[in-house]
């Protein structure tokens, strides 16, 4: 049920513009409550050599994230003027706050000669792919509208009406999957599977004869 970008996850071969070494750029996309930063954790954990693009947001930090590593919690004056500079490849109103990701972050991780991991909503997929048209993309979702309501309420960071707009919000994901080059579930109490199962699309993207070449 639902989608988004995280991973709103999986490699494009991302190429600086004066470089001649192929990067893989992965993004996630997912719904909210799918367990994209679950995902992301247990790579790190399994060791997965990959550079994670952090994402700013406007909206309150929660009592487990840190600034820096989750998101970069930004006022709105400063997101604001991160627009009108124009230091975000692309930005988008998310459940009210907004979310971008900047320039440098993404500068930083081509640098790093890793896998690119980004992690983004649907509405930033489609700003990505209009950039980066050979950018791969990755849509992470769980079992059902059941389920995803159950992981949310389960957070205990929404209220009524925002728990209806997330809900909401992923059906409308759902109808624009068609956008994306894969799809995979993930499953609860299955962790590692799905976390095998990105591992594995990354490693046959790798293995390409013909590798996608993503200029930015």
């Amino acid at each position: 049920m639902g989608g988004g970008c995280l991973f709103g996850t999986i490699p494009p071969c991302l190429l600086p513009s004066n470089s001649a070494n192929p990067i893989h750029f992965n993004c996630h996309l997912r719904p909210s409550g799918v367990g994209k930063d679950s995902i992301v954790q247990r790579m790190k954990e399994r060791g997965f050599p990959f550079h994670f693009v952090v994402t700013a947001t406007t909206r309150d930090k929660r009592e487990n994230e840190t600034n820096g590593k989750d998101y970069w919690f930004v006022s709105k004056d400063e997101f604001a003027r991160m627009i009108d500079e124009n230091e975000l490849i692309e930005y988008a109103i998310v459940y009210g706050d907004y979310k971008g990701i900047p320039k440098w972050e993404v500068r930083e991780a081509l640098a790093s000669g890793q896998d690119v991991v980004m992690r983004i909503d649907v509405q930033g997929a489609e700003s990505v792919r209009k950039l980066a048209p050979e950018a791969l993309l990755i849509f992470i979702t769980c079992e059902g509208e059941d389920e995803l309501e159950r992981r949310l309420r389960e957070r205990k960071t929404e209220t009524a009406d925002s728990l209806s707009l997330r809900i909401a919000t992923a059906r409308k994901e759902l109808q624009r999957i068609g956008s994306f080059d894969y799809v995979i579930v993930n499953e609860d109490f299955h962790l590692d599977d799905t976390v095998d199962k990105v591992r594995a699309v990354i490693s046959a993207e790798h293995l390409r004869v013909q590798q996608r070449k993503v200029t930015l």
